[in-house]
């Protein structure tokens, strides 16, 4: 079984290509085809991303790549990432995805709607800017297939770029994700 990691809008960077050798991860996708950006924070990422490429082309592309997929795989979501995976629950792609994580996936808040097609483990910040977290939660803990965690850390608690950026946060998930993503 495959495991990919689906970036956030920084896209790739040595801190995720990090992560992605700790877990055994066989892929990264990016919203930028693999190209490096340097971005200097992330008001000028998340401003890229969405006058470049945006949410539903992030979507069609993650798609495209698990149509290519012979086996099964894990899907491992930050942000954007994370978002665009929770779309992609509406249908499985022939039964390729077997489980997802995804972290703060603050776009979730606009596709309530959704009912997943495959495990989502959905890990929500303890508070987000722009919305209740714990009132989203309420709408989507009694969904099918999907799993819900609050933890104490911020938005970006997993991204070393991030100005909410917590290693202990990062350590733990990292040794989650090592036993329950495989």
């Amino acid at each position: 079984m495959s495991i990919i990691i689906v970036s956030d809008v920084f896209g790739i960077t040595p801190s995720l290509v990090t992560l992605k050798d700790k877990l055994g991860a066989n892929t990264i996708i990016d919203p930028y085809n693999g190209q490096r950006m340097d971005f200097k924070n992330e008001a000028d990422a998340y401003s890229f991303f969405v006058t470049t490429v945006g949410l539903d082309s992030y979507v069609s592309r993650i798609f495209n790549v698990l149509e290519l997929l012979d086996g099964q795989t894990t899907l491992i979501g930050f942000s954007v990432g994370a978002s665009a995976i929770w779309q992609l629950s509406l249908s499985n792609n022939n039964n390729r995805v077997k489980q997802s994580f995804c972290f703060y996936g603050s776009q979730i808040r606009n596709f309530t709607q959704i009912e997943p097609c495959f495990e989502v483990n959905l890990i929500f910040p303890r508070s987000e800017p722009h919305f209740d977290v714990s009132e989203l939660i309420e709408k989507l803990t009694k969904k099918p297939n999907v799993n819900i965690t609050k933890v104490e850390y911020l938005h970006g608690f997993m991204n070393y770029h991030s100005s909410n950026f917590n290693e202990t946060g990062y350590k733990e998930h990292v040794i989650l994700l090592q036993r329950i993503a495989s």
